[in-house]
Formats: C-alpha cells, structure tokens, sequence
C-alpha cells in the first residue's frame, strides 16, 4: 500500500508541474496588457512602465514563471493587480464559500444517489426502477442554472423560506451560513445526484452478472444479501471516480450556480478576474482548482486499493 500511495504521489507532482507549465504559457499568450488595461487607453508610456516595474510585469517569462511556482511552494500567491491586496488572502477568503458548497453538494448527491440506484437495481425491470431511471434522466436533462432560477421563485420569492442570493457569513451562525447555501448545493447536486445513481445502477447490474455472485447465489444466499454482502463493494470503483469527477467540477465548475446566487466564491473571484485581466489571480486560482482536483484524484486511488486490494500490488 505505501508503495502504491508513493507512486500516486510521484504522479501528482509530475501532473502540477505540467499543469503549471501550461495555465502560465496560456496566460502568457493571451493578448493584452494588465498595466495598459488598469490605467486605461490614454495612458501615458512612462506610467505604463513604471505600473509594469511594481507589478513585475516587465521581467522575462522565465524569472516570472519560476517566481510564481516558487511563491506558491510557500503560500505566497503574489498580489492582485487589481485590488492590490495579497491573492492568498482572496483565495482562503472565496474558498470559505466553495469549498463548503461544493462538499455539501457531493453529500447532497451522494446521499439521494445511493439509495436511488441500489433500489432501482434491486428491482430491474419494475415500476420503480422505470421511475427512479425517468427521474435521474429528467435530472440530467435540466439545466442547473435554471432549475436555480426556478428554486429561487419558488421558495425565495413565494414561500420565502431562503434568501433570493447573498451569503450569511459564518460570523452569523453555521445554520445561517448553511442556510445560505442551501439552494445553490441543492441546484448542483441533483444534476450529479441523477449521473452517479445511474452509474450505480449500471454498475452493481454489471456486478450480479458476475460468477461469483451466480456461486454466492448457488450457495443459498438471497439475492438481496448477495447484493449487500458482494456486489456493492465490487461495484464501489466505477462510482468512487464519478464521486472524485464531481467533486472537482462541484468545486471549480459551479461559476454559474455562484453568481446566480450572488455568492462570493471562487468561480466568482475566477470570472471577475478575468474580466479585470488580473492575471496573477486568475493563474493562482486556476492552479489551486487544478491541485484540488489532482488532489481528489489521488484520495481516489487510495480509495480504489482500499476497496479492490488487487490494485495494491500493480506496478
């Protein structure tokens, strides 16, 4: 196992590397100048020059991209051209929004998920599997922001049991904060909750038609206990990489959710950045997004050897 988690590490690292390589040469071709662009069109060219002096714009590709790395190696994300405050301080500000949005819309999904596509499974065939696969087919088939809009008519506006948008703060309270999140975790998670219960579904069919479950069967289990005994663990990989999948877009995707509602995360501070042609927090932000999903990716593995031990020995 420490092997296994020792190679998956080495791949990690390799992948940041990369990853970093390519977010700053994409940036780095984008047309365009920060400097020109924060003092306007009738700036004049010694202004220019010295804007570019404080902001290190006026340094090679190379010395830029090694000082960028080297910062983020020790927390230092540099500082926003526009704003002209630290980037790490944005960052831990916004992911205090996206990164509980995004883990309460993995729970979300995982917890209708689960039940939903173990039961339709277990009835193959029957009413309730033909309305459970209906349902995840609507799910999937609905826009997340649209559904938002329709959540935010109905019980923002008419019931008026949530805010329309806004975030609480966690200075208010957890439930309030929660509260505020509550909509928007909810318009994300049942896009995901609708894939990752058919791929449950899929999954643990393709599980029963295994041999071992037909032995398990012949040897007087039920079809119920050869389910719960064998066939969901086997059937737990396929559904452990959905679940890694959507945590990364639930953490790097949900742009639209966030400024539907008016929310103060990452996906928000990445489109207002870009806007503003700040640069140093779009690169920031971006690799961050990047090393949360590698991140995700290697719990994954792990998760995949602890339930398929076979793995652990693969070279």
């Amino acid at each position: 196992m420490l092997r296994f988690a020792l190679k998956r590490l080495l791949s990690l690292a390799a992948t940041l590397w990369v990853a970093s390589l390519i977010i700053f040469l994409s940036l780095e071709i984008v047309p365009g100048d920060p400097a020109a662009f924060m003092l306007g069109m009738n700036a004049q060219e010694d202004t220019l020059n010295a804007l570019r002096e404080e902001l290190g714009l006026n340094q090679g590709p190379l010395q830029r991209y090694l000082g960028w790395v080297g910062g983020m190696l020790v927390g230092d994300f540099g500082t926003s051209y526009t704003y002209r405050t630290p980037v790490a301080e944005m960052i831990l500000e916004r992911v205090q929004v996206s990164l509980p949005l995004a883990l309460y819309a993995l729970t979300l999904s995982t917890v209708i998920a689960f039940p939903a596509g173990i039961w339709a499974a277990s009835r193959r065939g029957r009413a309730a599997d033909v309305t459970v696969m209906g349902l995840t087919q609507l799910g999937v088939a609905i826009p997340n922001f649209w559904f938002a809009m329709l959540m935010v008519l109905v019980f923002a506006i008419n019931l008026r049991w949530f805010n329309a948008g806004g975030f609480a703060g966690w200075d208010a309270g957890f439930f309030p904060a929660m509260k505020s999140l509550t909509l928007p975790a909810i318009a994300l998670a049942l896009p995901q909750a609708s894939i990752l219960a058919r791929v449950m579904r899929s999954s643990l069919l393709d599980t029963l038609s295994e041999d071992f479950i037909r032995t398990a069967r012949a040897k007087g289990l039920t079809r119920a206990q050869a389910l719960w005994r064998h066939a969901l663990r086997n059937a737990l990989i396929p559904v452990l990489t959905i679940i890694g999948l959507q945590f990364a877009f639930l953490l790097a995707g949900a742009i639209i959710i966030e400024n539907v509602f008016f929310l103060p995360g990452l996906g928000r501070l990445v489109f207002q950045a870009i806007s503003a042609r700040d640069l140093i927090v779009v690169e920031s932000v971006v690799m961050l997004l990047v090393f949360a999903v590698v991140l995700v990716n290697f719990v994954v593995d792990l998760a995949y050897a602890a339930v398929d031990p076979r793995l652990r020995g693969q070279k």
